[in-house]
């Protein structure tokens, strides 16, 4: 009887703990989130205080750190693109689209004959 009381307990102590092992994957996730996006934030877009402050805040006060950086320091609105817009004329071909491409195969099938 002891040693079936013993299995019970510790199937208790298991399942007791399942919730704040989800809280704690939960709390790192949040965490690493908010880290994330102050570190790629581009300085110019930091509010209220420089961005080496905000990834230190974030940093050394987890879940504070994240709720004062998404309250007051990250950008608001959507972000900017970085990326210039492409002209389709520089757009990479595919060989068969290619005029020299398609010249030079051409002369280089003769010339094996």
């Amino acid at each position: 009887m002891g040693r079936s009381t013993r299995a019970i307990t510790q199937s208790m102590a298991y399942s007791s703990g399942m919730p704040s092992v989800l809280v704690g994957l939960a709390f790192m996730a949040f965490w690493f989130s908010c880290l994330f996006d102050a570190i790629t934030t581009p300085v110019e877009e930091a509010r209220n205080l420089p961005k080496i402050l905000w990834v230190l805040i974030v940093l050394l006060l987890p879940l504070i750190g994240g709720l004062l950086w998404l309250l007051l320091g990250r950008p608001s609105g959507p972000r900017a693109t970085r990326v210039p817009p492409m002209d389709p004329s520089a757009a990479p071909k595919g060989p068969d689209d290619d005029p020299e491409f398609l010249r030079d195969l051409n002369r280089r099938l003769h010339e094996e004959d």
